[in-house]
């Protein structure tokens, strides 16, 4: 959510963000409404004014014996505008709903683009690996190993969803426990195991709601299926105010995730990229507003180690203005390589979100000798996305008879298993 009160003072800086998002410029119309609302609060309060002062005289004129006929008619008066005003204030009006629809401004360092191919390529980490065969999809390598069953699940939940066996079903658990173990150990990460399904409130904090709701999947009895644990990671914070000694505070979590993929039409139809259910390690943090940016390079690196720890290659990409998140003024991409599909693909996105969401969240801080609270900055990033993981290494480890070598990494976590075979 945006800060009304930095559109009035500089609506031009405004605009100039919005147009580096390719977004047309809004701050007339929301200050248009803005003194609407305003001249509406500023009504409702002479109103309520005028009628305590009228509350007085009817008692001083019935203590005195005169009639109150004449003041009583001024007093039905503003009793019946009154509740007007006041239900007018209270219904999310123009304004609130126009301003939680328009993304996060781009820091001043986020490069300009409409889509992905305006992404600046920071750098390149590892080395892709050399096959003296044709490597294949990681699709291939599961199913001719037996271990990755998508018929099956289609049978069960219909496309975009997969039931992985044996060893597969192993190193899911193996990912998860492995990026856990350096989250909480090596960067400080607070394990969490938070609910699966949130009230609107949440999602509407992390920015989900109201625009993005065609993307998520609701119950039945109105609750959200969480796309990312960043929903109600961030939102422990929400409606509090935080001890400014306490910051950072630094969480993850392993969940599952849940995506409608609206969007992703005909987009990735095959294998595990894009599926509507999938898990993820998690990163969230809490951070003072002078930390974010370090916290940003930190929550990265950490995402990086993972990658670099299985030896996989990989490159980051700061995202351009036109390919980031709703709530994001800044964006890392990781892409890890893949060699059955010769191209880099994401596996983490890492985002600065400055005060936007804690806006949204009521998230605030407050200094020993501070007389007002602040908005924390928060922070999110994947690490990383398991699914996406395995692939990687499925597609990075496969050898010329089909079968997969375990990073070196993983093997305490899958019981000291050297290779992957068919079941």
């Amino acid at each position: 959510m945006h800060d009304i009160k930095s559109i009035r003072q500089n609506p031009d800086v405004f605009d100039a963000g919005l147009k580096r998002r390719g977004l047309v410029p809004e701050s007339a119309k929301i200050l248009d409404l803005d003194i609407t609302r305003r001249h509406y609060q500023t009504r409702l309060q002479e109103l309520q004014n005028e009628r305590n002062q009228i509350a007085k005289k009817i008692g001083q004129a019935k203590a005195k014996g005169e009639d109150t006929s004449a003041i009583m008619e001024d007093a039905k008066r503003i009793n019946y505008q009154i509740p007007e005003l006041e239900e007018m204030l209270a219904t999310k009006d123009e304004l609130e709903s126009l301003l939680e629809t328009i993304p996060n401004l781009p820091a001043a360092d986020v490069p300009e683009g409409a889509d992905e191919h305006g992404n600046k390529e920071v750098r390149v980490v590892g080395t892709k690996p050399v096959m003296n065969f044709t490597p294949k999809l990681h699709d291939d390598l599961g199913v001719a190993l037996k271990l990755m069953d998508f018929d099956g699940a289609a049978k069960l939940s219909g496309a975009r969803f997969v039931v992985l066996k044996g060893a597969l079903a192993r190193m899911e658990r193996a990912l998860a426990n492995f990026m856990l173990d350096i989250h909480t150990t090596q960067f400080g990460y607070t394990e969490h195991v938070p609910p699966f399904m949130v009230k609107d409130a949440a999602a509407y904090g992390t920015g989900q709601l109201p625009k993005f709701s065609e993307d998520l999947f609701k119950t039945t009895n109105g609750f959200w299926l969480i796309p990312t644990a960043e929903v109600p990671l961030t939102n422990l914070s929400a409606d509090s105010i935080i001890d400014e000694d306490a910051l950072p505070l630094r969480l993850t979590a392993y969940t599952p995730c849940f995506r409608s993929e609206a969007g992703a039409a005909g987009k990735d139809t095959r294998g595990m990229i894009r599926q509507h259910q999938f898990s993820k390690v998690e990163l969230v943090s809490i951070v003072h507003p002078d930390k974010s940016e370090e916290e940003h390079e930190r929550m990265t690196n950490a995402a990086e180690t993972i990658l670099q720890k299985l030896g996989l290659c990989y490159r980051v990409m700061l995202l351009c203005t036109g390919d980031m998140g709703f709530c994001s003024r800044k964006t890392y991409d990781l892409e890890v390589w893949m060699p059955g599909q010769d191209a880099f693909r994401e596996i983490s996105s890492c985002s600065n979100c400055g005060d936007f969401q804690a806006r949204r969240m009521k998230a605030r801080f407050k200094g020993k000798n501070a007389k007002e609270t602040q908005f924390v900055h928060t922070l999110n990033g994947s690490g990383l996305a398991i699914g996406r993981t395995m692939v990687a290494i499925l597609e990075n480890y496969q050898q010329t008879d089909g079968s997969i070598i375990v990073p070196e990494a993983l093997k305490p976590y899958m019981g000291g298993l050297e290779k992957i075979v068919a079941a």
